[in-house]
């Protein structure tokens, strides 16, 4: 489950890093206004989401794996991790830049370290 918490919150650091990454400051100004709000409170909300489930894996390992919810919470997280990995592929596709297809290795790493812990307790 220390994998599982370092993923998520290198994943919430990244998040935070979006404004300087991607230039925000002057990019975000070219969508209309709704558009801007959103984009940064999705990211905000993942950000949280990733802190979150990097406090539970911490927090709360052995009823991760030993419940009937916190299987089924791995379940989700390696769903949406095999989710986001096809996204890039699908969303990303003709970008041919080394940092896409090294994220898609970390989302699919994501999805294999959260599945882990259930194929293991089969």
């Amino acid at each position: 489950m220390m994998l599982c918490a370092a993923h998520s919150a290198a994943f919430g650091a990244f998040h935070l890093l979006f404004w300087r990454l991607f230039d925000w400051k002057r990019e975000l100004p070219k969508l209309r206004p709704a558009n801007r709000a959103i984009v940064q409170i999705l990211n905000l909300r993942l950000t949280y989401v990733f802190f979150a489930v990097a406090a539970l894996c911490l927090l709360y390992p052995d009823e991760l794996v030993a419940t009937p919810l916190g299987r089924a919470m791995l379940a989700v997280m390696a769903l949406f991790w095999l989710g986001r990995a096809i996204e890039q592929v699908v969303f990303l596709r003709r970008l041919r830049h080394p940092a896409v297809h090294a994220l898609t290795a970390l989302f699919l790493l994501g999805a294999a370290l959260f599945a882990w812990p259930l194929w293991r307790g089969a």
